[in-house]
């Protein structure tokens, strides 16, 4: 991918991904969420079971118990949702933005970066001042930056 189109694709990813923000502070129920609307649905486990096609109470039990430990699949999930007259929504929520998340590595890659060329100029006696440190770990960063090398997450 280009690199234009690149940071224009995340641009974009973020736009898209800040209105989702407000679901952080969303907590999932204690039973979880397939318990919690089928309970205010006033739906038994034995209605749910016929509405996924699925033998018995008894698998609506284990769904439920998958979907608190993590271990019921996408598609299950989906299923359920669908059974109970709902959308399952699925995705990422960046901590800051993934522009903040690129930015935080590329600081982190240009800190090691200049700390071991100032060791090894140091070594050499040819140690530079703080100020040109500093001019090097923020030409590294811009660097890093404009070209987003695949390197960065190594």
């Amino acid at each position: 991918m280009r690199k234009q189109n690149q940071k224009l694709v995340i641009e974009q990813l973020d736009n898209t991904l800040k209105q989702f923000g407000i679901l952080r502070s969303v907590s999932v129920p204690q039973k979880g969420w397939i318990r919690a609307i089928r309970n205010a649905l006033n739906m038994s486990g034995r209605q749910l079971a016929q509405r996924l096609n699925l033998s018995d109470r008894s698998s609506v039990t284990l769904l439920e118990q998958n979907e608190i430990n993590g271990a019921a699949t996408i598609r299950t999930m989906k299923n359920a949702a669908q059974a109970l007259n709902c959308v399952f929504v699925y995705g990422f929520i960046p901590l800051t933005s993934l522009k903040d998340t690129i930015k935080k590595q590329a600081e982190s890659l240009a800190r090691k970066r200049i700390e071991k060329t100032s060791h090894t100029m140091l070594l050499e006696q040819q140690q530079i001042s703080k100020d040109e440190e500093k001019k090097l770990y923020y030409d590294a960063i811009n660097e890093l930056l404009d070209n987003l090398p695949k390197s960065l997450w190594d």
